[in-house]
């Protein structure tokens, strides 16, 4: 049976389809002009994550909504980039906005950086590791108080370590 959740998940994944396909032909962030303080060879990354992982953080791939277990993930604890392991949310600031990937209000001071994408032919605010260049996803401005903000983010990018007691 088709419902409005079923229709909303294939009109996702067929918007994604052919420019993930495309990125995936792309060289990887880090072998950019931008410099980064940690960088890997392309071989190194592929040898370090794992497929999807690497997908996403050096080929600006998208991962499935709703399937991150990092979604819910409500413990206390950090959340950081899976590439370099730098800490990237906290997870106070972490909410749930339904879109099916985890989302934050606010990054840590000085952990991420952004970059404008077009690639699905409009113009939004790209989100990406500030010490490896790893894409991690993008923010909107449909976010909750205080910041208004919603960093919606591959799971695919982030580990998670809880506080310890």
């Amino acid at each position: 049976m088709t419902n409005r959740r079923t229709l909303l998940l294939a009109s996702i994944g067929a918007a994604t389809a052919v420019p993930l396909l495309r990125l995936l032909d792309q060289p990887a962030i880090a072998a950019g002009t931008t410099k980064f303080s940690y960088t890997l060879t392309d071989a190194q990354w592929r040898a370090k994550l794992p497929a999807l992982s690497y997908e996403v953080l050096r080929h600006e791939a998208t991962e499935r909504p709703f399937t991150s277990p990092l979604n819910d993930e409500h413990r206390a604890g950090t959340f950081a980039c899976k590439g370099c392991a730098l800490p990237l949310f906290a997870s106070s600031t972490k909410f749930d906005s339904g879109t099916g990937w985890p989302s934050f209000f606010r990054p840590l001071a000085n952990a991420v950086g952004t970059s404008t994408d077009s690639t699905l032919g409009f113009t939004r605010t790209e989100v990406h590791c500030r010490r490896c260049g790893g894409h991690l996803g993008h923010v909107f401005d449909d976010g909750p108080p205080p910041t208004g903000l919603r960093y919606c983010m591959n799971g695919a990018s982030l580990t998670f370590t809880p506080t310890k007691a």
